[in-house]
């Protein structure tokens, strides 16, 4: 039987893998139409750290949801869930194609199973959540989520700032345990038909490479002075999502005075691998995934050979 749903095309993979130029390569030779899947491109004026794509990366290649939110308001999956379903109708009703590119595997995960009725975010609660943190120490909310909430508890590792935060926030903000809500959430069909694709270096020596080089190139461009910008305004703090970002929290710490530029190079390189490797731990349980060498020299040959197959 034929699946009459409507196309969309995801391309993952790890940060610095090369997920933009390939998406705008899609856009001009296809038409594919984009949507950002990226926790930090949300933010305005988080260009750098963000490797968000150039002022003339955009005019070729218009991304939605990028520079939609301030970096004080979080925005969460269950926001980028609301708003890319809404650009996803929006295309589709045109007759395009949505691709969403990025390397945020939470939002694509939700996006495609659904998230819990959850509470908003409470600024309140986090701020008292956040003291707490201070005050007493992880570990001791982590303590405190496992007693509230078992599953939850077991679920999230103990060195997980903003999942513990998160889930103790919905507990004290609805009096039920996130797991709960979670169980209670209705498996549906997704309204698209997805391929999924995965554009990332074979060897990880290169990956390495390329993310040592970007931070550097980072630096070059001037994410030190991003950064100074951004902490200069009362309401900014390093609590909030948007400044826990890799490479943001590493060059506040310095900042800060608590790194020299030598240790910022190193916990900013250090930081990048491990949300390259989160992604790839994620990447590698995602079903029906066409994985594709980014360094081979028919990368993008392959990419567009997968997405002219599925009907696009």
């Amino acid at each position: 039987m034929s699946d009459a749903r409507p196309l969309a095309i995801f391309l993952m993979g790890p940060t610095a893998a090369g997920k933009t130029d390939a998406a705008i390569a899609l856009h001009e030779q296809l038409g594919c139409e984009l949507i950002s899947v990226d926790s930090a491109m949300v933010y305005r004026g988080m260009d750098i750290g963000s490797a968000k794509p150039s002022a003339r990366e955009l005019t070729r290649a218009p991304h939605r949801l990028i520079d939609i939110r301030d970096p004080a308001d979080p925005y969460s999956a269950a926001d980028f869930r609301h708003d890319a379903l809404n650009e996803m109708r929006q295309i589709s009703a045109m007759g395009g194609v949505p691709l969403l590119v990025g390397g945020t595997m939470l939002y694509f995960k939700q996006l495609v199973e659904g998230v819990a009725n959850l509470p908003a975010a409470s600024l309140a609660i986090r701020a008292h959540l956040a003291q707490r943190m201070k005050d007493e120490g992880l570990s001791a909310l982590h303590r405190s989520l496992c007693e509230v909430d078992p599953q939850a508890g077991q679920r999230i590792h103990p060195n997980d700032p903003q999942r513990t935060l998160r889930a103790l926030e919905v507990y004290y903000a609805s009096g039920r345990p996130m797991s709960e809500l979670w169980a209670e959430q209705e498996a549906t069909l997704f309204p698209w038909r997805v391929v999924s694709i995965a554009l990332a270096p074979e060897d990880r020596k290169v990956l390495h490479q390329r993310i040592a080089q970007r931070f550097a190139l980072m630096l070059e461009e001037g994410l030190i002075d991003e950064v100074a910008a951004l902490k200069q305004r009362e309401d900014l703090h390093l609590n909030l999502p948007a400044m826990k970002s890799v490479g943001y929290r590493q060059v506040w710490e310095y900042l800060d005075g608590e790194l020299d530029r030598a240790a910022l190079v190193e916990r900013g390189i250090i930081a990048t691998r491990q949300l390259a490797k989160r992604q790839l731990t994620w990447l590698r349980r995602w079903q029906d995934l066409h994985w594709v060498d980014s360094q081979q020299p028919t990368a993008l040959d392959k990419v567009l050979k997968l997405v002219r197959e599925s009907g696009a």
